[in-house]
């Protein structure tokens, strides 16, 4: 006899095999868990929409986080990266500039969903994520000085922002290729974190400051956060023909605007 039946006095069924055990076992856990008083909801639900990590809308006005100089070299850097042609604004216009400026006062500057214990790899694959000790914020910082060290030693004295945009693009190309050297930070890491920033500002909902005028959106014909595309579903190879919707809807939907 095992120790169970010995201690519950039942028989023992030896054609019980660990199926059905778990089986049974399942059906007492569900029946146990039933709750002895069901609610009937109806006209609200008992919860806050956005109650648990709501997005936080851009403030407009000044630089949360760039010094005046950092801000018009960055807006300088976008400007390049995504320059405008005749589909769709810069970067600068975009709003690129502001939505890397409010992302790098909130947590993602911080790094404070980011592991950030050493050790550090130093050719570790992508899929490791950062391998740097310095937080996004940080590596701005000192990205941004390097960057204006490196163009007054190499540039006449002119500082990235002063530069034509020949020029610019020139100096973008050195940093992409690891071809300029910086003191302080690298030339590589800044160009590839300030261009993965600019992509994510130009597409990102406008709520976070940058798609200004939902641009990106427009540019791809993305739908944005339209609530029901069921009427599209089997419509997939035409073009989509409603404008974009953000997070926030839009202007023309709120009466008085």
């Amino acid at each position: 006899m095992s120790a169970g039946a010995a201690m519950t006095g039942l028989p023992i069924n030896h054609s019980i095999n660990r199926r059905t055990l778990l089986a049974s076992t399942a059906a007492a856990v569900l029946v146990g868990l039933t709750p002895a008083h069901a609610r009937f909801l109806s006209g609200e639900v008992p919860w806050a929409p956005g109650a648990a990590t709501p997005p936080e809308p851009a403030t407009p006005g000044g630089w949360l986080f760039f010094t005046p100089d950092e801000a018009r070299a960055v807006e300088a850097i976008v400007e390049r990266l995504i320059p405008a042609d005749e589909l769709s604004p810069s970067g600068k216009d975009a709003g690129c500039a502001v939505f890397i400026d409010r992302q790098l006062a909130g947590p993602y500057g911080a790094a404070e969903r980011l592991y950030m214990k050493p050790p550090f790899a130093t050719n570790a694959a992508p899929e490791f994520g950062p391998q740097s000790p310095l937080s996004p914020a940080q590596q701005y910082r000192a990205g941004l000085k390097a960057l204006d060290a490196w163009c007054k030693a190499n540039r006449s004295g002119k500082s990235f922002a002063d530069l034509p945009p020949a020029e610019r693009d020139t100096v973008l190309t050195a940093m992409e290729k690891g071809e300029a050297k910086f003191e302080g930070f690298g030339a590589r890491p800044l160009f590839n974190l300030v261009l993965q920033n600019t992509m994510e500002g130009f597409f990102a909902d406008p709520l976070y400051g940058g798609n200004r005028d939902m641009v990106g959106w427009k540019l791809i014909g993305f739908p944005g956060a339209r609530y029901d595309y069921r009427d599209f579903i089997d419509h997939v190879t035409d073009p989509y023909p409603l404008p974009p919707v953000g997070l926030q809807g839009r202007a023309g939907w709120t009466p008085g605007r």
